[in-house]
């Protein structure tokens, strides 16, 4: 075992573990953080997508050892500090839009959304369909009508 340390929803973190150890448990086994979800295990479904410095990633897919303790995760619970707020404003769109069902999905198509309208902001463009059709979390329930809306919602208040 060593120890891993890095930052978590702006907090220096460390824990002692096998190096082999995929994140997403670091993450809700050892430091009981359970927003991002176990869908698959595989890099498929993205119930678990979090950030790492800012880019959507799928921490059930990255093993401890490769995360450098300078590296900043931000999962779900974190998304709110980043915008000096109670909520995001792209969970205020989930809200508004009434997209949860099961919610078992809806942590990782936040954190995929708000990577995506970063992305397209630093980049000097509105989201498109196009973009959204290449969100690939997958959402058990089918609110994806909704999902699509939540997210131009939330994108304009960004």
């Amino acid at each position: 075992m060593a120890t891993y340390s890095f930052i978590l929803n702006g907090k220096q973190v460390s824990v002692d573990t096998d190096g082999s150890v995929r994140l997403l448990w670091v993450l809700r086994d050892l430091l009981g953080v359970t927003g991002p979800k176990y869908g698959c295990g595989l890099d498929v479904c993205k119930a678990c997508t979090s950030h790492i410095n800012g880019k959507a990633f799928n921490p059930c897919s990255v093993q401890v050892q490769d995360i450098k303790s300078t590296d900043q995760i931000t999962t779900i619970e974190g998304l709110p500090a980043t915008a000096n707020a109670d909520l995001h404003p792209m969970q205020q769109a989930w809200l508004d839009n009434d997209v949860a069902q099961c919610g078992y999905c809806q942590p990782g198509q936040i954190m995929a959304a708000v990577a995506l309208v970063k992305e397209a902001q630093a980049n000097g463009t509105t989201i498109t369909d196009a973009d959204l059709d290449g969100l690939r979390n997958i959402c058990r329930c089918g609110t994806y009508v909704r999902l699509r809306q939540a997210i131009q919602d939330g994108a304009q208040n960004m």
